[in-house]
């Protein structure tokens, strides 16, 4: 049954004085305010609200921050990290989760300004920094972004006048590398000018940030119009805009262009923000976007060519959204390589067509098109998991080189660098 919103989902009735309601707004409440079977409000001071908490049978509520929140007290005591539970120097989890009592709760609850104090059965006690409870709180999740970004059509982006960063900086300073990380984090693509031209220097060039993921096509390729493979992409032709490698299970992250030679006319590259285009769906068809969010389908790639033999079926939904705050983190757009529809019954079909039709509507207007031409020099990080990309059909000698990121590792080095990602 597809659900119409993803908030249904998590939508949890509570008992107040004997039926069954939705939970009403938080109100101003002193020591004397009773709700359910006599349960009270405690205030850190009794002249402050800045936090107010209330023990429930199976959970703790606790407002902060002008945030509501509700902890089980089963996570409350999992999470505790206290140096019997939890090893700060590894930051790995000590306590054997399955060794918790499923029915524990606290006998004992404190709360000042700063820290909320537990205090269990077996006299173990909890502390946690109220801070650290809204940032790490269903609640307080639902209220964050995981990766900030800035979505993008052609106008915006070149109004942002997003610098490239040069070779020199990208590969011997921090401060070249952040800049570059930075602006892929945000705007999903980034480019590196004054790179030698050749598939080394490149390799070099990628390895900076991340381990090369090696794929059916090899670790670093050649990309010339030879045909060599069974895909389109090894001609001369036209490609639409779409995404790489849809047909893996785990679509590959980044990708990585730099033109080496071109003795000819046309080849411009396309770019488009596949993240842009999907929130003017969300926008104007909410039904449709949540539809494209739970559909999942096949993506297929079938090679038979010389010694390259493949059969490759990635499966999954065209939009792919964390559940807790509906926020996309991968678009998986490739109508290339769409296998046959058979994994949707026949009443959600044509819905899912209807739905499509409106996300590439949104992904082939001009003004959602940026078209760059790539020459020797310019290397070009793609996130493959929100900029779909495509080339206008050239002429004469084309040759790419590039390499395929693991995405994980991307991240990684900027977080290291201090960057939210």
């Amino acid at each position: 049954m597809w659900c119409r919103s993803l908030a249904c989902l998590f939508k949890v009735p509570c008992q107040l004085s004997g039926s069954t309601r939705h939970r009403s707004p938080w109100l101003p409440c002193d020591r004397r305010t009773v709700l359910a079977a006599a349960a009270r409000w405690h205030h850190t001071a009794p002249e402050s609200l800045k936090c107010a908490w209330q023990l429930h049978g199976d959970h703790l509520e606790l407002r902060y921050a002008n945030t509501l929140m509700r902890f089980d007290f089963v996570w409350l005591r999992d999470h505790c990290r206290s140096a019997s539970c939890y090893n700060a120097k590894t930051n790995q989890r000590s306590l054997d989760t399955a060794s918790v009592d499923l029915g524990i709760k606290p006998k004992a609850v404190r709360v000042d300004e700063t820290t909320l104090f537990l205090t269990w059965p077996d006299g173990h006690v909890t502390r946690y920094g109220l801070e650290w409870l809204v940032k790490n709180s269903y609640e307080g999740q639902k209220q964050q972004v995981m990766h900030p970004r800035i979505l993008w059509n052609a106008e915006i982006y070149r109004k942002a006048q997003v610098p490239s960063v040069d070779c020199r900086s990208f590969l011997e300073t921090d401060e070249g590398l952040k800049e570059f990380l930075q602006n892929f984090l945000l705007y999903g693509i980034a480019f590196v000018e004054n790179v030698t031209p050749t598939k080394e220097d490149t390799e070099i060039l990628a390895e900076r940030i991340s381990l090369i993921r090696e794929t059916i096509y090899g670790r670093m390729w050649y990309f010339t119009s030879d045909f060599s493979r069974g895909d389109t992409a090894y001609t001369k032709l036209a490609l639409d805009r779409h995404t790489d490698t849809t047909y893996f299970q785990e679509p590959c992250g980044i990708q990585v262009f730099h033109c080496l030679k071109h003795e000819g006319t046309g080849g411009r590259t396309l770019l488009v923000d596949g993240f842009y285009a999907a929130e003017q769906v969300l926008r104007q068809a909410p039904d449709q976007f949540e539809l494209l969010s739970k559909v999942p389908l096949k993506h297929e790639y079938v090679e038979n060519v010389g010694d390259c033999h493949n059969h490759m079926i990635g499966v999954g939904p065209v939009l792919n959204v964390y559940p807790w705050n509906n926020e996309l983190y991968l678009i998986r757009y490739n109508n290339y390589d769409r296998a046959v529809i058979n994994t949707v019954p026949y009443d959600v079909v044509h819905r899912w067509y209807a739905a499509h039709r409106t996300l590439t509507t949104e992904l082939r207007r001009p003004e959602n098109e940026l078209w760059v031409k790539l020459k020797p020099g310019k290397a070009l990080f793609i996130d493959n998991w929100r900029v779909l990309h495509g080339r206008e059909a050239f002429t004469g000698y084309r040759q790419l080189c590039g390499c395929y990121l693991t995405r994980d590792d991307v991240l990684n080095t900027a977080r290291l660098l201090g960057l939210q990602a």
